[in-house]
């Protein structure tokens, strides 16, 4: 099946320049103001800058130079963003760390990072189901049919609650569960002739290669992203745009993209000289990891989901999941964006609405884009969510730094459990990468994800009401209202004053109130008493009748008097 013909002229190749330069100035000037601000907005940019930015795209925090190519700069390191070229000592990944999910499983997991992928080849794939079995209706066996069978149903909303799902499966196979289910709703097995039982193969064994005591980068996470991709195709706008081998690879690449992954980034491995960094020359080190991982287990016969694709479809299929995975590495976020954006205003000078698709690096540049929002997806999900993720993240940040600590090298931005701004971390990780992120691709699927966006900047709001006041923060509050501590103390010598004053006077009005009420009291009586001595009993019943009159004979005094006369 051939996708929609896209009608639009072709996209002009110049607006790349101008919009990714652009880009990289603003975040050049923005994480330059937010370093200045504090410690904590310097710790925040250091880590943007050396997580979402390529080597070729480093700034200057502290000078707050122009971002401009390796090519047009000196070849002076940047001071805050770290260079991997003179790494400290190796440091092996615990090995203790690298086991998956299934600790059953046949697949041998090697304590050494290289030597997993050549401990796969010979090596058969233990296969859960045997021919006699059938298929779980959700891939997964389960005691709790009628709970999954309620939140499966919302497959296709945006915020499925993974760790949820999670609970209702038997070994917490939630990646299996959402995947498989994933692909019988697109029909995606009826399309490529693919075996029930060997996609159940393949999920679960893929399952296990995602490690189980990593906080983050776990089947959660993949399960997360998978189905988050799925809810992107859905985009009215992109109805009928991608072929089902298209839309097939981006399901795929979304579940294998973080597989093995050990805990740590790229940068430490850089740094610690692994042999990973080694084999992979220090370029998207884990990423190369994961393809090659996920690659390695269609080799086996019972995993091969692909076997009934032909010579062509398999080699278009490998591309595209390549080109989406490597696309996973954040340090290509600028560049990503800035394609992204791209394509936007190819679409705004179009005029027609419609997305402009008509070759390969069109259609590929969306789809890397879909996944790479599906990996940065965390803050647009419901607040609860969204804060398990944040929970997940920093522990495992916490752990490489624990590590680094130990080892005696710099911790990385971010990782320093005894130093880390979770809050405002998080306002600077929307401001800056997340939500111009979003706020792009809301542009290109107009008017779909608005609602997305949205939750988004809720979220942000939410965090930011609740970042924590600094000794700094309070002293530059202090300065800006033009306060001090002799201005506090009058403050609060003022208050206890005025406190004195109002109780002193509600003690006053109080006693005089119970004057008046006696004095109304004695009045009354007195009153009584003289109406039975002159025997007006009746006329005391009646009540009195006050007739002003002013005197006709009298001649008024300045003041204007009175007379008041009783009638009976």
């Amino acid at each position: 099946m051939k996708a929609s013909p896209i009608c639009l002229e072709t996209r002009p190749s110049t607006l790349f320049t101008p919009i990714a330069h652009r880009f990289k100035k603003m975040l050049n000037k923005e994480l330059s103001h937010f370093s200045e601000s504090s410690r904590s907005g310097n710790q925040i940019s250091e880590y943007i800058c050396s997580t979402f930015l390529e080597k070729n795209n480093e700034i200057d925090i502290s000078s707050g130079g122009n971002v401009t190519d390796m090519a047009e700069e000196n070849d002076t390191p940047d001071p805050k963003c770290p260079s991997p070229t003179v790494p400290p000592p190796p440091i092996p990944l615990n090995s203790s760390s690298c086991q998956g999910n299934n600790n059953n499983s046949s697949v041998k997991v090697s304590g050494r990072l290289m030597s997993r992928i050549s401990a796969k080849t010979d090596v058969k794939v233990k296969t859960t189901l045997n021919e006699s079995e059938e298929v779980p209706p959700y891939g997964v066996l389960t005691d709790h049919e009628a709970e999954l069978n309620k939140i499966l149903g919302g497959i296709n909303t945006w915020g499925l609650n993974v760790f949820k799902t999670a609970e209702l499966v038997q070994d917490r196979r939630v990646l299996t569960c959402i995947t498989y289910n994933i692909f019988k709703e697109r029909d995606l097995l009826n399309t490529f002739k693919i075996q029930p039982k060997i996609l159940v193969n393949f999920l679960m064994t893929l399952e296990d290669h995602y490690l189980s005591d990593i906080p983050y980068h776990n089947n959660h996470h993949a399960a997360d992203v998978t189905q988050s991709t799925h809810i992107l195709l859905n985009s009215p706008n992109l109805n009928s745009v991608f072929t089902p081998l298209e839309v097939f690879a981006a399901i795929f690449a979304s579940a294998i993209h973080d597989v093995d992954h050990p805990g740590v980034t790229n940068q430490y491995l850089i740094n610690t000289s692994s042999e990973l960094a080694l084999m992979y020359n220090d370029e998207s080190v884990l990423e190369n990891h994961h393809l090659a991982v996920a690659f390695k287990l269609l080799q086996n016969p019972d995993c091969d989901i692909m076997a009934n694709l032909n010579s062509k479809q398999r080699q278009t299929f490998r591309k595209m999941v390549i080109d989406m995975v490597l696309a996973t590495d954040m340090s290509k976020h600028m560049s990503l964006l800035a394609d992204l954006k791209t394509m936007v205003e190819s679409k705004k000078v179009a005029g027609s609405g419609v997305l402009l698709l008509d070759n390969y690096n069109d259609r590929i540049q969306v789809l890397q884009n879909m996944v790479h929002c599906s990996d940065l997806s965390n803050p647009t999900k419901p607040l609860e969510i969204y804060r398990e993720w944040v929970d997940r993240i920093m522990e495992e940040f916490f752990q490489q730094g624990d590590r680094e600590r130990s080892a005696g090298i710099e911790i990385s931005p971010m990782c320093d459990r005894d130093n880390a701004t979770i809050e405002k971390s998080q306002v600077g990780f929307i401001d800056y990468i997340v939500h111009p992120l979003w706020e792009t691709w809301a542009d290109l699927v107009y008017p779909d994800s608005q609602y997305i966006l949205e939750t988004l900047e809720e979220n942000r709001n939410w965090y930011s009401s609740v970042i924590p006041s600094s000794p700094t923060d309070l002293y530059q509050n202090e300065l800006r209202e033009g306060s001090n501590e002799d201005e506090e103390e009058s403050v609060r010598v003022l208050d206890s004053s005025s406190d004195y004053e109002k109780e002193e006077e509600e003690i006053r009005n109080k006693y005089l109130e119970e004057e008046e009420k006696e004095v109304d009291l004695e009045q009354k009586e007195k009153g009584e008493e003289e109406g039975i001595k002159q025997g007006q009993d009746e006329t005391y019943k009646r009540g009195f009748t006050i007739q002003v009159t002013k005197s006709s004979t009298d001649q008024e005094s300045p003041q204007g008097s009175t007379k008041i006369e009783t009638c009976l």
